[in-house]
């Protein structure tokens, strides 16, 4: 007993125990609950037979394909506003990064408020050129747009700042060479800058299509799926599915749904950055 007291090996994992109990509470028991339900085929069945998780995967293809490519395209585009050197951009550029910087939750409640049927400032305007108001959030369409916009708006700035680092890594004589050679603007950005930026383009796509697949703060704050359960996502539906109506096999079955998409995603990026 005493040579096992002074074993160091004893000491390290009488120290370890604790976190090595934690973790099997908190990570392992919980993902092998997990597996072992979304192992259920009968909740599968009961997924696809249900119209709102077909309306829903519906939603997220939209959701991820529209926002992704929208989003990074402006940042784009707007990354070449803000290498220009001027002191008036760098003002701009520190106003820009305000969506991005501020929490999600007042931003959301922000929009929701002016998206109101009732008081809501875009409704306000549309009846002061005479037209008639827009139930904005009690309908699939624009309740959809509505998340697509403010997740476009509060995550620009970010992929907007990351294609600004990637314009400022290229070399000024790739551009000083194309001068000489009288390229235009339009030329620059075709025949030098995006051929440069094409690969971080295609990362950021990957990486962005990831995090909006798992996105939960933006459609559920903004709708919650309203109305009638027609704007969820992936990421809502489970857990509406869980919480709400009490059936956790059917929210892990639809994060299994998920979840070859997203590892699919990660297999393209880890092949495209070569690790």
């Amino acid at each position: 007993m005493t040579r096992l007291l002074r074993n160091p090996t004893f000491h390290g994992f009488m120290f370890s125990a604790p976190l090595l109990v934690l973790f099997g509470a908190f990570v392992i028991y919980p993902m092998a609950f997990g597996i072992y339900y979304a192992l259920d085929r009968d909740s599968y069945r009961a997924l696809f037979e249900d119209p709102t998780f077909r309306q829903t995967v519906w939603n997220t293809v939209w959701y991820v394909g529209v926002a992704v490519n929208v989003k990074l395209f402006l940042a784009l585009l707007l990354s070449g506003i803000l290498d220009y050197p001027y002191r008036w951009i760098r003002i701009l550029s520190a106003l820009f990064l305000i969506p991005w910087a501020i929490p999600a939750l007042p931003g959301i409640l922000s929009f929701r408020w002016m998206l109101n049927s009732q008081w809501g400032i875009f409704n306000h305007l549309l009846t002061k050129f005479g037209l008639s108001s827009v139930p904005w959030l009690a309908q699939h369409d624009t309740a959809l747009g509505a998340i697509m916009v403010f997740h476009i708006w509060k995550y620009l700035p970010f992929w907007t700042i990351i294609f600004l680092a990637g314009r400022r890594a290229i070399p000024n004589e790739l551009y000083e060479a194309a001068a000489i050679d009288g390229a235009q603007p339009l030329q620059n950005f075709r025949y030098v800058t995006f051929p440069l930026l094409r690969n971080l383009y295609l990362i950021c796509t990957l990486l962005s299509m990831v995090f909006t697949l798992g996105d939960f703060t933006v459609p559920w704050l903004l709708a919650g799926g309203a109305p009638g359960d027609s704007t969820h996502v992936l990421a809502t539906l489970a857990y509406r599915y869980t919480f709400h109506m009490g059936r956790l096999e059917w929210g892990m079955a639809t994060f299994a749904v998920a979840l070859p998409v997203t590892l699919f995603f990660i297999f393209l990026l880890l092949r495209w950055v070569k690790i």
